[in-house]
């Protein structure tokens, strides 16, 4: 079916010299589940993409017996599989990365009283790869895979200011195509060198209230940035926390350097 400019981007093909359309519906298939956790039937995904029942049925079966796919014994559902994760932390400096960073996000959690959670720079975005609940009964979390608005966002803003300057610029630009509108380059420029003369990121939530964001990035060998941890700081109401935002702040500091320094990470 041919695409027009009011369907949704996944729907259009992709341009390129080779032509593969097999496994550009494999593609288009992977990122519109993403989008949808609860899963989908593959007349769904048919009708979502633009495509007929048939184009993608075999497709959808050759994905879940790779287990790349999984179908809900419940309602025919097909959802992601955690293979992709598995893939991409063996693939990426992502595994060791987590492997350095969760004992100290553990130890971090328990001493603050608040959950922490791990990005890095995916495409335009701030993608979560780990994350360590409050160890209390009251907390606030996001959840792994989700992703984070990097150029409005504690964590994005972190992750910029610390990227090489070419990297950085490459983001803006992902992040900018991605909104498909224009971003106020200025004005994050300045918010960068900010954030690079303070060595941090602390700011309001803009999304949740009571909630402090406050990020520090985390180096590997030869200071290149790897992450950047985040503690989202929920105020109580009865000042129960186990400790105030300043003494959280001065943990997290700690903390990312630990991390940096079992990645190889030299601060001289």
């Amino acid at each position: 079916m041919p695409t027009t400019d009011s369907q949704p981007a996944t729907t259009r093909a992709r341009k390129g010299s080779y032509a593969a359309p097999a496994l550009d519906k494999a593609f288009l298939i992977i990122e519109l589940l993403a989008s949808r956790p609860e899963g989908m039937l593959v007349s769904e995904m048919a009708t979502a993409l633009g495509r007929s029942l048939g184009e993608l049925f075999r497709i959808v079966v050759v994905m879940e017996e790779a287990r790349y796919l999984e179908k809900s014994p419940v309602d025919d559902r097909y959802r992601v599989t955690y293979k992709f994760l598995d893939i991409a932390y063996r693939a990426t400096p992502a595994r060791r990365l987590t492997a350095a960073a969760l004992p100290e996000m553990q130890a971090l959690a328990l001493a603050i009283g608040q959950s922490c959670h791990l990005v890095v720079v995916q495409g335009g975005a701030g993608l979560v790869i780990a994350r360590e609940e409050n160890p209390g009964t009251r907390g606030f979390a996001l959840r792994v895979g989700a992703s984070i608005d990097i150029v409005a966002s504690c964590s994005g803003k972190v992750l910029l200011a610390f990227a090489a300057p070419d990297a950085a610029a490459r983001t803006i630009d992902r992040a900018e195509a991605m909104l498909g509108e224009p971003i106020d380059r200025a004005k994050l420029a300045r918010e960068l060198d900010r954030v690079r003369g303070q060595g941090y990121e602390l700011r309001e939530s803009p999304v949740t209230r009571g909630v402090t964001d406050v990020s520090y990035p985390v180096y590997g060998f030869g200071g290149e940035l790897m992450a950047a941890l985040t503690i989202p700081f929920l105020e109580l109401i009865d000042a129960s926390h186990a400790v105030g935002i300043d003494e959280a702040r001065t943990l997290l500091a700690a903390a990312t350097a630990r991390i940096g320094q079992q990645l190889g990470h030299d601060p001289a």
